[in-house]
Parts: C-alpha cells; sequence; structure tokens
C-alpha cells in the first residue's frame, strides 16, 4: 500500500522545484481553483457533511471549502488574501431594476457587478466606470490605493498560523490583475478598438493598474514576503481556438507592465510566481517565461494548442503545469465517475514525470457537476498521483 512520506508543504515545494514527490499536491479553494456554491452545497450533502459555508469570491460565487472537506479530498494547499482598502465601505447592495430582483456591488475601482436574485450563479459587470472617458479623464479618476494599510491587517498572523501550526504550505489569493482591470473598467468591445485606435488610452490606463499593483506589493511583500510559498497572478489572455487580441500588441502594450510586476515581485521573494490565463496561450508561454513566471495555470487542456503531452515535453523542464486534470467542459460535468477516474489516471501519467506538476481542475468546478464527479475526480488524483519507490 502506498503511503505518504512528505508534508503537504513538502511536497508542493519539490514538485514546484521539478522534483517527484510522494505524491502529486492536490489543490482546491483558489479563486482560479475554486469551487461554485451550488456545486459545494451537493458535494458536502452527499459527504454526508451537511455543513454551512461562506461566499470566499462575490463574483464567482465561490465557497470556501471546510478544514474538513479539504482533508477528506487530500487537498494540500491552504491561502490567504488581502481584503479592501481600510476606508472601503462597499458591499453587495439589492435593487430592483426591469421587474427583478438583483444583488449589485460596486467595487473599488468603479466597476458594478450584478446578479439577478432569481439565477443567483455569478455576478456580470453591468457598469464600466470609464466607458466613455478620455485619456484626461484617467488623470482625475479617483483610483483606489494598492498600499493602502487596511488591505494587509492581520495578514502576517494568518500566513504564520499556517506555516507554523499546520503542515500546509501558504498559497495566495489571485492578485496582479494589471490587464483585465483595464477592460473591466473601459467595457471588452471599448478596450479591444481602443488598443487599435488610440493605444495612447490604453497605456495611460494600464499604467494605472501597474501603478496600483506595485503599491500592493510592496506592502504585501513587506508583510507575507518571508512566508508566503505560491503568489498568484493573472490576466486572461486567450480564449478556446488561441490570443483573444492581436499579440503584437500584447508585446507592446501589455507586456512590460506586467514584466514590471512580475520582477517586482521575484526581487522581493522565493515564492514561486504563478500565473493565470485561460484559453490557448501557447502563443503566450515564452513572453511569460521572460516575464519571470514559473507556474502556468489552470492549464485549458480542451483548448486549441494545450494537449499535455506537447506541453510537458515541450516547457515541462521551465515551467509548472497547475490544473490540467481533467476536460472541465466535455467530461467532467456529465461523464460517469468510472470515465472521470480513467481520465484523470491518464492525464497524469503524462503530468506526473519529473515533478512540476500540481493537480487541480481546469479552473473552478462549476454549478451542476455531480457530487459523485467531484469525489471521483479527488479520489482518482490521490490514488493515481503516488509516485513508484
Amino acid at each position: 500500500m502506498k503511503r505518504e512520506t512528505m508534508t503537504s508543504r513538502e511536497r508542493l515545494l519539490a514538485a514546484l522545484n521539478h522534483e517527484e514527490p510522494d505524491r502529486i499536491p492536490i489543490d482546491l479553494g483558489g479563486n482560479q481553483t475554486g469551487i461554485h456554491k451550488f456545486a459545494y452545497e451537493v458535494l458536502v450533502k452527499h459527504l454526508g457533511m451537511g455543513e454551512s459555508y461562506e461566499i470566499m469570491d462575490a463574483v464567482q460565487q465561490l465557497a470556501k471549502p471546510s478544514e474538513e472537506v479539504l482533508e477528506r479530498l487530500h487537498v494540500d494547499t491552504r491561502y490567504i488574501s488581502a481584503g479592501a482598502a481600510g476606508d472601503w465601505t462597499g458591499g453587495i447592495v439589492k435593487n430592483e431594476r426591469d421587474g427583478r430582483l438583483w444583488h449589485d456591488l460596486t467595487d473599488e475601482f468603479g466597476i458594478t457587478w450584478s446578479m439577478p436574485d432569481d439565477e443567483p450563479y455569478y455576478m456580470d459587470i453591468s457598469r464600466h466606470p470609464l466607458a466613455e472617458a478620455s485619456v484626461e479623464d484617467i488623470k482625475g479618476y479617483p483610483f483606489p490605493k494598492g498600499d493602502d494599510p487596511g488591505r494587509f491587517a492581520g495578514m502576517r498572523e494568518k500566513a504564520l498560523a499556517i506555516r507554523n501550526d499546520t503542515p500546509y504550505p501558504v498559497v495566495s489569493g489571485i492578485s496582479g490583475v494589471t490587464y483585465e482591470i483595464c477592460w473591466y473598467m473601459r467595457g471588452l468591445e471599448q478596450w479591444f478598438c481602443d488598443m487599435m485606435t488610440q493605444p495612447e488610452f490604453c497605456e495611460a490606463l494600464i499604467d494605472q493598474t501597474k501603478k496600483f499593483w506595485l503599491d500592493w506589493f510592496r506592502m504585501f511583500l513587506d508583510e507575507v514576503g518571508d512566508v508566503v510559498d505560491v503568489i498568484m497572478i493573472g490576466d486572461d489572455l486567450a480564449g478556446q481556438s488561441g490570443p483573444l487580441f492581436n499579440p503584437e500588441l500584447y508585446r507592446r502594450i501589455v507586456k512590460p507592465r506586467q514584466q514590471e510586476v512580475a520582477q517586482y515581485i521575484r526581487s522581493r521573494t522565493k515564492a514561486k510566481l504563478w500565473y493565470h490565463t485561460c484559453g490557448g496561450c501557447t502563443e503566450y508561454i515564452p513572453d511569460l517565461l521572460e516575464n519571470g513566471v514559473q507556474i502556468l495555470n489552470p492549464v485549458q487542456i480542451s483548448a486549441d494548442g494545450m494537449d499535455p503531452a506537447t506541453l510537458k515535453a515541450r516547457y515541462g523542464k521551465d515551467l509548472v503545469f497547475w490544473g490540467g486534470a481533467i476536460d472541465s467542459q466535455h467530461v467532467l460535468p456529465s461523464a460517469s465517475p468510472e470515465k472521470i477516474r480513467e481520465d484523470v489516471r491518464k492525464h497524469l501519467e503524462i503530468w506526473k514525470p519529473g515533478g512540476g506538476y500540481v493537480f487541480n481542475n481546469v479552473h473552478n468546478i462549476q454549478a451542476g457537476v455531480p457530487a459523485e464527479n467531484i469525489v471521483a475526480l479527488y479520489d482518482a488524483a490521490y490514488e493515481f498521483g503516488f509516485y513508484d519507490r
């Protein structure tokens, strides 16, 4: 019978250093590696736990997994997250519109996210505050302060409690969203038009989000740079079939700002740098490596160019793959537990050699995924994740 010989932290660090641990580390509970509240509800009922839960991500409606659930699924990661500025008074409010009750959240950047009460699955953007702005308007816009100390109150104590009192590694919540916040504020269609017709607007706006994150990371790393093991940043750059926009524009406008943030982080901590982009992102892997990225998530294996064997052979010595466990669009929601078990086994045989892999579904587990399939996913990861010794 195979048995564990490492702590969760030792296991994760070995995998991140491209060494083979006792078994593949397993992850659940982050902003891009989490579980939707409705999927969580059926999971805990199936497991006979019957517990309440809190929402850890309002926009994506992700549940915060309990310690009992994490232990049952053999999860090796534990997360810490910063908060809002100390003087921020925003929150979710309920409003009547068009005969429906809506849950509205206006965030610190002035972006309003909304979710209908009768279909409470996700929040979508209902107001882009810079939709009609000019470059001059950007100069006067009240951007939030990244280095507000209230964001980080109590964070060091939480991180040290994980480090000193548990066997788990310390992983950050998502941060460093330098590019995506720009289109959240502008509107995606208009932002893409701006990149083609007035790139000076895009540069002015992304310089503001870059400044926010540089200020944010200065404080964050002062607090926990010596304790955190993985820092998660990300901006979606690709869709199902490849890049969302011209890669030349990425390299001219976006990449230099992302690189400045990434290299600042690398200069201040030994934590591994994790980057999230959905889609067929192989076009950008060399760019991300140049930026200083060490881990790629979510490894969307159903997208063009994201074949696990090809990725492992081409980049497995330089990049850690975090995710890519199963086709989350066509298999996980609808296949039998036996099919899920077999797909996990098949994919782990590709990802395992030489370390450099952390197990997770592709992105969050969505509403509608049967509890039996979630259990099969994680039980297979544990069973087939052990290395032969």
